[in-house]
């Protein structure tokens, strides 16, 4: 099975990344896409705390078995992509056009990352909260 829909949402992070890289490299250099990119730090630094918490509950739970509290919470891809398209529309007007458009695509890589990792985060939270609960 290697559709899209079925790659595992690390995976499809570790793709996006490199295509928005690889265009930011064609369209804007190597010295501007640096710029655009140390310019999100606070939102990259975020990921720091976040990932120290979710590395907290997996070593705390890694021998449990987990719930997964997220399961209903998932969107389909259509939905993401059709978010993205709005999201994009948007930008074109709002950031002077076509490059101003791509140029908000890092951000929201690394805002889809921090989502991510929270929505995980919480999960083991809520298992480490249930089987606290239950000893």
């Amino acid at each position: 099975m290697s559709t899209v829909s079925a790659m595992s949402p690390k995976n499809l992070f570790i793709l996006s990344l490199i295509a928005i890289l690889s265009i930011y490299l064609y369209v804007f250099g190597q010295e501007k896409t640096i710029t655009m990119i140390t310019s999100e730090y606070l939102f990259i630094l975020a990921l720091i705390p976040i990932s120290f918490a979710l590395m907290f509950f997996k070593f705390k739970l890694k021998d449990y078995e987990l719930i997964d509290f997220n399961q209903k919470n998932t969107f389909s891809l259509q939905s993401t992509i059709g978010f993205f398209l709005i999201f994009q529309v948007v930008d074109y007007f709002y950031e002077d056009g076509f490059i101003g458009m791509i140029s908000q695509w890092f951000l929201y890589w690394v805002m889809g990352l921090v989502a991510l990792l929270l929505m995980q985060t919480i999960n083991y939270y809520k298992n480490f909260r249930l089987l606290k609960h239950q000893s």
